[in-house]
């Protein structure tokens, strides 16, 4: 059995009408603001084409902000409670579930992956600042809620590579001179 939404206008007398905010008059921006909502959750696939359409011309043909808040209130980012006093018995919509702010990245595990980057072009002079850095940076990034220890730990990879080819290099260099001697 199928029941009338509040948004079709169907069935007894709405909440909002005559309490305070909600039956006042809709503003040009607000019937826009509540369009974009409805465009973003035709977009996130909570509502179908037909059902926007409908959505959109009502709201186009929208009086009251009570009529506006009831087209997007079962959408998450439904009515603005903080612009317009709400009437008792009405639940405002949660607000918009944004993602967590993610957490900064550490700047030496930055500062590590390009030294380790550049140890081609500089012939491996910044291997050594590419295995300090990294190594700072994930001694850091574990005490602090910093991201960034995969750009450390391939600096500190690339580093190391340079170290010990120099280290080689140095190496072959002293056996060389030795077995000429």
């Amino acid at each position: 059995m199928s029941y009338p939404t509040p948004w079709q206008g169907q069935g007894p007398q709405q909440p909002w009408q005559g309490h305070g905010g909600a039956s006042m008059l809709a503003a040009t921006a607000d019937r826009e603001r509540t369009v974009d909502v409805l465009r973003a959750g035709f977009a996130e696939g909570r509502l179908r084409e037909d059902e926007l359409e409908k959505r959109v011309a009502r709201a186009y043909g929208a009086r009251t902000v009570g009529e506006l808040m009831l087209l997007v209130a079962d959408l998450p980012q439904g009515p603005q409670t903080a612009v317009v006093q709400v009437p008792p018995g009405f639940r405002p919509v949660p607000p918009t579930f944004l993602p967590a702010p993610l957490p900064p990245t550490n700047g030496k595990a930055v500062g590590a992956l390009v030294c380790g980057l550049l140890i081609v072009p500089t012939l491996g002079l910044t291997g050594i600042p590419a295995v300090i850095l990294g190594h700072t940076a994930r001694a850091e990034i574990r005490r602090t809620d910093e991201v960034g220890d995969g750009l450390a730990l391939t600096g500190l990879v690339f580093g190391w590579l340079a170290v010990s080819a120099w280290t080689l290099f140095l190496l072959l260099l002293v056996v060389a001179g030795a077995s000429s001697a």
